[in-house]
Parts: structure tokens; C-alpha cells; sequence
């Protein structure tokens, strides 16, 4: 009988065990599910496809080997199991659910490259940015200080190490987006990128690109969705504080037999913003078209992205005692000095509207198993700019509404300048009465007779130089570039050749988008002619004419910038060594053309600037779990445009010299089942900058200021972090701890707005802090599973070791033994946000909410000026209030609902 039982209990046990194999695919990072994940039994068609939590069940006997696989992630295969949880590791050469998939992206690899770096995975963007800016992501990462700056949407900027993005490459796709001529890069043009970034790796230091000439402070790589393998479509809602608003549509349609797939992205956002009178609106398109047929050795893949959008902004620097002054009670820090009411509605004479489509278009080419061509063409056509007060307002005191080298409290309360509302805000009809009731009639040559003519300088015939307008600055471009890399691999060797060609015009002209009231606008801005009236006006709308074709005023130049290179590779790699020699040469060509303000020489030469650099590094895995690394390297930098044409004139500056970079770096490396940590520290040497300013007096004259031979260098330690104790909780951390300083003191030129020079001074900089970027940030955060479907993270981030921005405008460095730049006061943030995934109509959907500054801390975000306190200051944590500073936001919330269909 015991035998009889004993066969019946093992039968039974074999038929369950056959018939109820179940488990869950997790990402083995965040432990998030991975819905639609294939499960596939080795040697076999048959499978199932995981569901909107990830969990499957599918009838195989326990032990069978599976296949299990998910688009970008490293494909496993396993031994099934009874309730069995298994974590798939993102592929890093993909970052996520859908990359472009290009030779000519360089991505760094763990344990392998010799490079710090730091990866953001596309769950973490499309979860967290909400209605944030897209590079405040980047801030839990070490090196990253990102700020809003003015607060309107788009207006943020990044450093990397405390070099700011004149310094650092910004790459999509592989392609370089840094503005050709100063290097700047404008977030408003790229806010499409929460909607369809697949993944960022932030590479630190002289990263991996292959690109002609590498940054100084780091690459940041942003990968964008390509036309997806798998069939479907996704809607989202989203909204948030102060009137955000946005709705984003995908479709795809899968891949076909025949190896075409196309995926389609819109969406729209608005909002009030949280700064006071910010308001703005804006569109993303996103189009990628695949063709990758099965045993083919070619694919290509198009896309298309762009981000239309028009946005109020607060430019005029804001001090303390302003923030006391106006507004709410106590510090507002929603205050704009610049903000206003016409007819009833939100007017502003600061208005950002861009719009930068890129195009590109990638070929791969696998010659043989050996032998691979990956080729990228790309092209993007910007047209925008921003507008901005034209006229010597300041003549009279009801049209002087902006404070020039002041803040608002002396501008307005103590000397009575400008007209405003009760509130304090700009009183923009009154600005138009002004206009109306202080112009005559014309009375000159030009067929305008009787009409209420404006101007900046001409007053003859009835015209008012002291009217205002509202003029529009645009900054428009052109640009093409083709990057092709051949790699051939031998081995453990590997070798690749490449070409980075670049062609860029950019389009710097002024016009007028509102008269205020008035017909005309008398311009003598271009010196070819004796001046003509202007009363035809483009509309601050990306999508509209902007007049590169129309009347201009004020000034009218281009400026031509051509980048041929050329570089080198060699790498070589086993399971325990890896190590790697890059050099590159390149030229910079630079011309400028001025239509106004050179008549005796409105072409300037070409001048040809070479560069060029080389680095190196290895990597030793000294087991399964530890790795250590080095790199280093020499850059010979070309300098920006500006450098090359100081001052705004056609004459090619002769002291033009290469900036000299070296860096030096080393790195440690712990991956643990459940715990993994890397550690690095460097030091980079900056030298032979040339830096220009522009500058305004109180009377509206500008002017430069030109520094040469700046000398700075960066040291500092790295640490980032993550631990999983349970299945449920999972904790990440990150340190970074710098110390950045000129090295010695330099003189400046100064120059008036006729291009003369009216002197020099020297800055006593040596041993002084750099500014504007935090020298000390740290950040934890702690993810946990509630129930299933609902997970909760709540992070903190730590600010210290932050000093003001300064410039040849701060009488403190003019003399020696100063008191350096100001230490602004630390600060510390909180972050709570919670996602919840469910099935929604049979579809999968997940709901997500985020608490930013969740404590509705008080912070100085940066500070533009450089007042130390004394003993009569009036002060805030320390801060004399004549300080002109950002505070940072208050708390902040936003939700959103997505469905996948």
C-alpha cells in the first residue's frame, strides 16, 4: 500500500509540477515588471508573453531550459521553476526599451570602458521628470548641479564637474547639439525629450566619444526611441502645479515581414508657470521610420524630433530684498521684476519662442563578421530667438520699467522709475498710453507723415527716441553634419577610423514684433543707409515667419563655423584586461559676415583653427565582482567664435590661441549580487581661456570685457551607489565632493559698444572658488513595494560647497587679498513620488505622482553677484540682501496616467 502511495504522490507531484510552472520577469535593477517579456522553451516556437505585472505561467516540466527575452535587455536563459523570479540586466548597449540603434553612438560598457559614467534609465525619466526640467534628471547623478535659473520653462542649464555646457557635449543619438558658435545649449528646444529619451549615460571626464575633439567637464549621451520592433500604441495625461497641462499620443505599428517598422509621437503641454508670469505653451513631434529585413547586413533607421514652444521668461536678476519687497509676504519667490499686464491679459516684454527640428538619418552596414560601417547624417534648421525692450526708455520715468545694474527696490521704491500696478507688476497699458500721448506726428521726407513714429537714437521730424518697443533678437541656423565610423575587429583587437564633418550658419539679426501703440519704428541701426521706418512686425511664434527675410534693425550678421575631423582607435580587450588609445585631429573654419555694422569691412577672412587631442585608458577586472581603471588625456581645444571675432567686429583676434586641457582619472569598481558601488577621482587642468562679457551701463551703452589666459583646475572625488536588501526595497546613493579653483590672476580689456578700448583692469582670482556650480552634492534614495503594482521612493539631495557667479562687473576681485566668492548657504531637498501599475480595460496602465521639494524648503539656487556682508548688511541665512539671486522653487507636484494599448 505505502509503495502504491509513494508512485500516486510522485505521479501527482511530476502532472503539478508539469502544469503549474509560473514565475515573474523583473527588471534586475529596479525590480520593476517587465510587461510583454517573451518567454520561449529552448529549441522551440512555444512560449508566452508576460503580462501587465510582468507574472507568466506556461505548462513545461520543472527544469526545462527558457529563453527569455525583453527589447533592451540582455536576453537569459533559465531552468524553469515553481514561482520562479527572474531579473533581467538592462543592455547597455541599448538603455532600454527602444534605442536608435547606430554604430555611431559611442556607449560606455561596464567593466570594460575606462571611463566614469553613470546610466538614467528610461523608466526613471518618463517616471520622475514630470513637469520638472529634463536635465534636472541628471541631479542624482555625481558632477551634475542643474538649475532652473529664471524659472520659465526651458530656461535650465547643467554643469558637469563645475564646467558649464559651453564645456560639456551634449549628444543625441551621437549627434553633437551644442550650439556651433558659443557652445550653449537652450533646454526650451529640447523638452520633447522626456516624451521620447530612452535612456541617458552621463560619461564623466574624457568620456568615449570618438567625436572630433572631447569636452572638458563630460558627455551626456541622450537616446531617443527608434521606430519600434512591437506593435502599439499608448496615451497619457498629465498636469500639475500652477496650470501644467500636457497630453502625449504614440502609435506604432510593429515590424513587418519585410523589415519596415514606423512609430509616431505628438504631444502638447501649457501651463501658467510657477514663477509669476511665465506663462507658455508648446508642441513635440517625433517620427522614426526602420527598416531592418531579416539576414540583411543593413539597417537603417530615420527619425524626426522636434519641440515648437513659445514661454514668458524672467531674465532681470532678482535680489533678496526684492523677493521681501513685492509679492506674497515674507520671501516670494515666485517674483518677476519683468512681468506685466496689456489689455487685460499676461504680456512681458521677455519672450523665448524656438523651434529646432533634427533630422538624422543612420545606415549600418555589417561588410562582414568583421568589418562594419555605421554611418549618421543629420540636419536641423532652427528659427526663433526672444524678444526684449528696444528704446531709451530710460529717459522719462513712466516707460523706465526695467532696472539696469539694480535691482527693483532702488529702480522703483526708492527712485520712483516705471509704471506699475498696485501689485508691483509692469503696467503695460500705461507704457502704450505713454507712447501715444508723448509722440508727435512725423514730419520728415519718408511717406509716414502724421504717424507716431519710435526710435533708439534718432529724434529729428517728431520721432521719440525715449518710446518703447518690443523688438525681437532672433539667433536662427542651418546646420548639416555627417559622423561614419569603419570598425574591424580581429580577435581581442579592435581598430576603427572616423570622420566628423560639421557645416553650421547661424543668423543673428534684430526686428520688431510689437510697437506698443505707436506706427513706425525709425531704425539707424545698419550704417549703409541713412536709417528707414519700420512698421511691419513678425509674431513671437516658433512657427510663424521670423523675418530673416523682412526689414531688420539694430544689427544683422552671420556667422559661419565648418568642423572637418578626423580620428583613431585601438582597443583591446579580454575577459580581464580591456584598454584603449583614441586620437583625433581636426580644423575649425570661422567667418563672419555683418550686412550692418562693418560697411568698410563687412566679410571677414576665414580663419582655420587646428586641434586636437589624445587619450587613453584600461581597465582590470581583478575578479567576477571588482574592477579598477584609469584614463588620461591631453586636448588642444579650438576657442569659440567669440574668441575668434572679440568684440563683435570682422578683424581676427591675433593673440588667438588654443585652450590646453589636461585630465587625469582613476576609478573602482564592486558589483555584488545585491550590492554594487563605484568610486573615482580625477583632476582636470583648464588653461589658455579666453572668456568675453557683454556689458550695460546705466545709460544703456553696452559694451565687453575680454579675458585672456584663464587657468583653472578641478579636482575632486566620486561616489555613486545602490543596495537591494529585500525584493521589495531597493536603495541607491550617491557623493560627490569637489574642489575647483582659479590658478592664477589675469587681466581683462574693456570695450565700448563702438568696438574701442577704454581699458584694462586685473581680477586677483588666484586660489578663488569657482562659482556657479556646487562644489559638495550628495543623494540617497530609498525605493519600496507596497502591494503589489504600488511602489513609493522618496529621495533627498544635499547642496553644499556652492559660491556666487562673478565677472569683471564685481569691484571684490580688483584688489588683492579679497574677500573671494561668496559661500551661498547649503541646503538639503526631499522628493516623494509613487507609481502604481494595474490593468485598466484590459490594458496595461500605471498612474504616477511626484512631491518635489517636498518640505517647501527655502534655497538659493545660484546668486549672480558677489556682495560679502559686513556689519550694517541687512542679510538672509547669512546673504546680504542687495544680492541678485535665483531661489529655488517651493514644492511642486505632478501626475500622470498612462495606458498601453
Amino acid at each position: 500500500m505505502k509503495n502504491y502511495l509513494l508512485v500516486g504522490l510522485m505521479l501527482l507531484t511530476s502532472i503539478t509540477t508539469f502544469a503549474q510552472i509560473s514565475g515573474k520577469v523583473i527588471d534586475s535593477e529596479t525590480n520593476d515588471a517587465l510587461p510583454g517579456a517573451t518567454i520561449i522553451v529552448l529549441g522551440t516556437a512555444d512560449g508566452v508573453v508576460t503580462g501587465f505585472d510582468g507574472t507568466f505561467e506556461i505548462d513545461v516540466e520543472e527544469g526545462t531550459l527558457l529563453i527569455v527575452s525583453y527589447l533592451g535587455y540582455e536576453t537569459a536563459e533559465i531552468s524553469a521553476g515553481i514561482d520562479s523570479v527572474i531579473g533581467l540586466s538592462p543592455d547597455l548597449n541599448q538603455l532600454g526599451e527602444v534605442v536608435v540603434t547606430s554604430g555611431v553612438i559611442d556607449i560606455a560598457k561596464v567593466r570594460e570602458t575606462p571611463v566614469a559614467v553613470s546610466t538614467i534609465s528610461p523608466s526613471e525619466i518618463a517616471l520622475k521628470v514630470g513637469n520638472q526640467e529634463f536635465p534636472e534628471i541628471m541631479n542624482k547623478t555625481p558632477g551634475v548641479y542643474a538649475t532652473k535659473q529664471g524659472g520659465g520653462y526651458g530656461d535650465s542649464r547643467i554643469s558637469l564637474r563645475g564646467f558649464d555646457q559651453r564645456n560639456t557635449s551634449f549628444l543625441i543619438n551621437g549627434q553633437p547639439v551644442n550650439d556651433m558658435e558659443n557652445g550653449w545649449v537652450y533646454w526650451s528646444n529640447w523638452q520633447g525629450l522626456t516624451d521620447v529619451a530612452s535612456g541617458i549615460q552621463l560619461q564623466r571626464g574624457l568620456g568615449a566619444s570618438r567625436l572630433a575633439v572631447p569636452s572638458v567637464g563630460g558627455t551626456v549621451s541622450i537616446f531617443t526611441k527608434a521606430a519600434e520592433a512591437k506593435k502599439g500604441s499608448s496615451v497619457q495625461q498629465s498636469f500639475g502645479n500652477d496650470g501644467y497641462f500636457k497630453t502625449t499620443a504614440s502609435v506604432s505599428t510593429g515590424l513587418s515581414d519585410n523589415g519596415w517598422a514606423t512609430s509616431v509621437l505628438l504631444s502638447k503641454w501649457q501651463g501658467d508657470g510657477y514663477i509669476y508670469n511665465t506663462k507658455g505653451e508648446g508642441y513635440t513631434y517625433f517620427f522614426a521610420l526602420g527598416y531592418a529585413p531579416e539576414d540583411s547586413d543593413h539597417s537603417v533607421n530615420f527619425s524626426f524630433l522636434g519641440a515648437g514652444q513659445w514661454h514668458h521668461q524672467r531674465d532681470v536678476w532678482v535680489s533678496i530684498r526684492d523677493y521681501q519687497n513685492f509679492g506674497e509676504e515674507g520671501i516670494d519667490r515666485r517674483w518677476n521684476s519683468n512681468g506685466g499686464v496689456l489689455n487685460g491679459e499676461e504680456f512681458s516684454m521677455r519672450r523665448n519662442f524656438y523651434n529646432k527640428p533634427l533630422a538624422t538619418l543612420n545606415w549600418d552596414w555589417d561588410i562582414s563578421d568583421n568589418l562594419k560601417l555605421a554611418t549618421s547624417l543629420y540636419g536641423s534648421a532652427g528659427r526663433g530667438g526672444g524678444t526684449g525692450p528696444r528704446g531709451r526708455s530710460y529717459y522719462n520715468s513712466e516707460t523706465d520699467i526695467l532696472p539696469f545694474r539694480k535691482d527693483l527696490t532702488e529702480h522703483y521704491l526708492e527712485n520712483g522709475r516705471g509704471s506699475r500696478t498696485p501689485e508691483g507688476f509692469i503696467d503695460f497699458d500705461a507704457v502704450v498710453a505713454y507712447n501715444q500721448a508723448n509722440t508727435d506726428p512725423y514730419s520728415g521726407d519718408l511717406p509716414f507723415a502724421g504717424q507716431l513714429i519710435g526710435s533708439n537714437g534718432f529724434q529729428d521730424d517728431g520721432v521719440n527716441r525715449s518710446a518703447l518697443v518690443r523688438r525681437a533678437s532672433m539667433n536662427s541656423h542651418d546646420w548639416v553634419g555627417a559622423i561614419s565610423n569603419l570598425e574591424y575587429e580581429s580577435g581581442n583587437w579592435k581598430y576603427s577610423v572616423g570622420i566628423d564633418l560639421r557645416n553650421y550658419t547661424g543668423y543673428h539679426y534684430r526686428t520688431i514684433n510689437n510697437l506698443m501703440g505707436l506706427d513706425g519704428y525709425y531704425s539707424t541701426g545698419n550704417k549703409n543707409s541713412a536709417g528707414q521706418i519700420i512698421n511691419t512686425t513678425i509674431e513671437a511664434s516658433p512657427f510663424n515667419d521670423t523675418g530673416i527675410r523682412g526689414p531688420k534693425i539694430d544689427y544683422y550678421n552671420v556667422g559661419k563655423v565648418g568642423w572637418q575631423g578626423f580620428n583613431g582607435l585601438v582597443e583591446y580587450n579580454n575577459e580581464t584586461i580591456s584598454a584603449v588609445l583614441q586620437a583625433g585631429t581636426s580644423n575649425q573654419s570661422f567667418q563672419r559676415i555683418d550686412y550692418f555694422d562693418q560697411p568698410g569691412n563687412p566679410e571677414s577672412d576665414t580663419k582655420n583653427q587646428g586641434g586636437g587631442y589624445i587619450k587613453g585608458g584600461a581597465n582590470y577586472n581583478i575578479d567576477e565582482k571588482q574592477n579598477v581603471f584609469f584614463n588620461a588625456g591631453v586636448i588642444s581645444r579650438q576657442p569659440q567664435f567669440g574668441a575668434v571675432f572679440p568684440n563683435y567686429g570682422n578683424t581676427i583676434n591675433e593673440d588667438l590661441q588654443n585652450e590646453e586641457i589636461k585630465s587625469f582619472e582613476l576609478g573602482y569598481g564592486f558589483i555584488g549580487n545585491n550590492f554594487r558601488v563605484n568610486v573615482n577621482a580625477y583632476s582636470t587642468v583648464w588653461g589658455n581661456r579666453f572668456v568675453q562679457r557683454s556689458l550695460s551701463n546705466q545709460q544703456g551703452v553696452d559694451g565687453s570685457a575680454q579675458f585672456k589666459d584663464i587657468d583653472v583646475v578641478h579636482k575632486g572625488i566620486e561616489v555613486e551607489t545602490s543596495y537591494n536588501p529585500t525584493d521589495k526595497l531597493r536603495l541607491k546613493g550617491m557623493l560627490s565632493i569637489g574642489d575647483w579653483r582659479y590658478t592664477n590672476d589675469f587681466s581683462a580689456e574693456l570695450f565700448d559698444d563702438n568696438q574701442q578700448s577704454i581699458g584694462t583692469g586685473t581680477l586677483y582670482l588666484k586660489d578663488a572658488k569657482v562659482g556657479d556650480a556646487a562644489q559638495f552634492t550628495s543623494y540617497v534614495e530609498a525605493d519600496y513595494e507596497v502591494i503589489q503594482g504600488l511602489r513609493v521612493d522618496l529621495g533627498y539631495r544635499f547642496v553644499d560647497g556652492l559660491y556666487a557667479d562673478y565677472s569683471i562687473t564685481d569691484s571684490e576681485f580688483t584688489q588683492p587679498g579679497n574677500a573671494g566668492a561668496l559661500k551661498l548657504p547649503s541646503y538639503g531637498l526631499a522628493d516623494l513620488g509613487a507609481t502604481y501599475r494595474f490593468e485598466l480595460f484590459g490594458s496595461d496602465a500605471s498612474f504616477r505622482v511626484n512631491v518635489n521639494n517636498l518640505f517647501d524648503t527655502y534655497y538659493i539656487a545660484e546668486s549672480n553677484t558677489n556682495i560679502h556682508a559686513d556689519g550694517s548688511s541687512q542679510t538672509w541665512n547669512g546673504v546680504d540682501t542687495r544680492n541678485s539671486v535665483w531661489f529655488g522653487f517651493g514644492r511642486t507636484f505632478n501626475t500622470s496616467l498612462k495606458v498601453r494599448f
